[in-house]
């Protein structure tokens, strides 16, 4: 009899119900039952379900919850929450910033790390401009080889920078040869695009000897106003007068200062990590042919960072072109061309 009662009662409070509602309720009710007949004994709700009671909470915001019966109106609304972030990851789909490099571009940025493992990201990213190839930094370090990578010698700093385009440094270092006979390298090099100007191999350099070096240096016209060295007695004691008599300032360092030479130490130190250290020297003549062939590398093919990675001896990029690659030193290090 309460039963009864009680139905009796809803169907009178139902009379005054609008028939949008009642459409909805209908609606709802109809689709749980389908979804109990369809899946039994548990329920199983599809994404089309979820779909439909995320729905209804817009035209239904005060009655679709008192209707629910296999699942929580929480549950719902966290359907809702998950629909709303998939609807904005699908708006933001489209990536900004840079276009990803080219699948030709990653393998050479690979395969220059690959095989010239003393090279730095900012050695590659130069020898790329020299193939007209713009990379930033941070996608070289990105797509490079990741095997061992040596570790770079700390930054140089410039002498006399507003005189550089006058300015030469010498400097003279020595190499050990397999028989353990020191031989004595001695180079000029150019401040302003840091050119190999001249070089020269000697078991027992003289005064003679250097000076020899600085007139075949000088020999077609070209010199500096200043002249840096260090105080080493190999020079001799007329040497500075000498380079007055060819119009050659002489700027001798202080003691125990070789950031005052630091451009001459700092190249020295580039033979030595970029090839020295990985060859074994016989003797004379065979150190004279190994610096010939890496002077010319170094003067036209090696990116300088100081130059804002150009070459000593400038060249003009090639944009069009498959990429060949030229081994050189012995394959220690590769150059790096379009073919014509």
């Amino acid at each position: 009899m309460l039963g009864f009662l009680v139905l009796m009662l809803r169907v009178l409070i139902d009379s005054f119900r609008s028939r949008h509602d009642l459409v909805l309720e209908n609606l709802v009710l109809r689709h749980q039952l389908d979804v109990l007949q369809r899946t039994r004994p548990k329920p199983r709700l599809r994404n089309r379900d979820r779909v439909l009671w995320v729905w209804l909470r817009r035209p239904w915001p005060r009655g679709w919850a008192r209707q629910l019966r296999i699942v929580r109106p929480d549950t719902v609304i966290g359907w809702h929450r998950q629909g709303w972030r998939l609807y904005w990851t699908w708006r933001s789909r489209t990536r900004l910033g840079r276009p990803r490099l080219g699948p030709e571009v990653r393998e050479l940025i690979a395969r220059m790390s690959r095989e010239n493992r003393l090279w730095g990201t900012e050695h590659i990213r130069g020898e790329l401009l020299k193939l007209a190839i713009v990379v930033s930094n941070r996608s070289i370090r990105r797509y490079r080889w990741r095997g061992h990578r040596r570790e770079r010698s700390q930054n140089w700093r410039t002498f006399l920078r507003n005189q550089i385009k006058g300015i030469w440094a010498a400097d003279l270092f020595v190499v050990q040869t397999i028989g353990f006979q020191t031989l004595y390298v001695f180079l000029f090099i150019s401040h302003e695009r840091r050119e190999l100007i001249h070089f020269n191999v000697a078991a027992s350099p003289t005064a003679a000897w250097i000076w020899r070096q600085a007139i075949e240096a000088t020999a077609w016209g070209r010199q500096p106003r200043y002249l840096i060295h260090d105080r080493d007695k190999v020079y001799g004691d007329g040497f500075g007068n000498k380079l007055a008599g060819a119009g050659i300032a002489e700027i001798r360092t202080p003691y125990r200062a070789p950031l005052a030479n630091s451009v001459a130490e700092r190249v020295v130190g580039t033979f030595r990590q970029e090839y020295l250290d990985h060859v074994v020297v016989f003797n004379e003549r065979h150190l004279l042919a190994l610096l010939t062939e890496f002077v010319h590398y170094y003067n036209h093919d090696r990116p300088h960072r100081t130059i804002q990675l150009e070459t000593p001896v400038p060249s003009r990029p090639i944009e069009r072109g498959a990429v060949v690659s030229r081994p050189i030193l012995g394959g220690l290090h590769h150059v790096y061309a379009r073919a014509a």
